[in-house]
């Protein structure tokens, strides 16, 4: 039974990573408030990455990191301090979390790593500046130590489209906006965060051995179409 490293698994996508994975892994779940699920094989720590000391962890099999934003401005409104928080929040947060939990990663067996970035790093779209930046630099982070940490490490990341969470719902607030966002996407549908579970079990798993340093788009066709 794998044993996987969850940061943030309390709310939103990556709660829904630690439902798919706890009937057959050992999870260890790391976040601000605790997850609403009991589970033999489930483990908390309150902890915030960005501020808190993280647990001593001895062996992992994969290492999720989840927190991210949407912080959707016009570049005039845009603040320095506005890009600096997403900056730690997406990039700084993710690189403490694999910094403290690379030597637990190679006690592990085929280990992997999961990080999240956003279509908004391959599609334009406006009032993305901030978020889409700190994505881009989670982007380049992921082939740069999927390069580095092979072949003991894989390293590999996420980028989903809208996805029906607490922090898309301003996004989905009415039944126009649903609808509009349906449209705009050529399958006619945005993500739901089970979906983007199932991807990440996958990459944790021994099926993805020979992945690493990949990008992969659950964009629901809107970056990979014209229609």
């Amino acid at each position: 039974m794998k044993k996987i490293i969850i940061i943030g698994g309390s709310k939103g996508i990556g709660n829904a990573i630690v439902k798919t994975l706890l009937p057959s892994h050992k999870v260890i779940n790391i976040s601000r408030t605790k997850p609403d699920e009991a589970h033999e094989n489930l483990t908390h720590y309150t902890c915030d990455v960005l501020q808190g000391d993280l647990p001593d962890i001895d062996e992992a099999d994969g290492l999720v990191y989840c927190p991210g934003s949407i912080n959707l401005k016009p570049i005039n409104r845009l603040s320095t301090e506005d890009f600096k928080n997403d900056f730690e929040i997406n990039v700084l947060g993710a690189v403490t979390a694999i910094q403290k939990y690379l030597p637990a990663l190679k006690n592990g067996t085929n280990p992997s790593v999961v990080l999240f970035s956003t279509v908004a790093s391959k599609l334009g779209m406006p009032f993305h500046a901030s978020v889409a930046a700190s994505k881009s630099a989670v982007e380049g982070l992921t082939k740069s130590l999927g390069a580095e940490l092979a072949p003991t490490v894989r390293v590999n990341a996420i980028a989903p489209t809208v996805t029906d969470t607490d922090l898309a719902s301003k996004l989905l607030r009415n039944d126009r906006m649903i609808e509009n966002m349906k449209e705009r996407h050529p399958l006619k549908k945005y993500l739901q965060p089970e979906e983007v579970a199932e991807m990440a079990n996958f990459l944790l798993s021994d099926k993805a051995a020979s992945l690493s340093g990949q990008i992969f788009e659950m964009d629901c066709g809107i970056v990979s179409f014209k229609i």
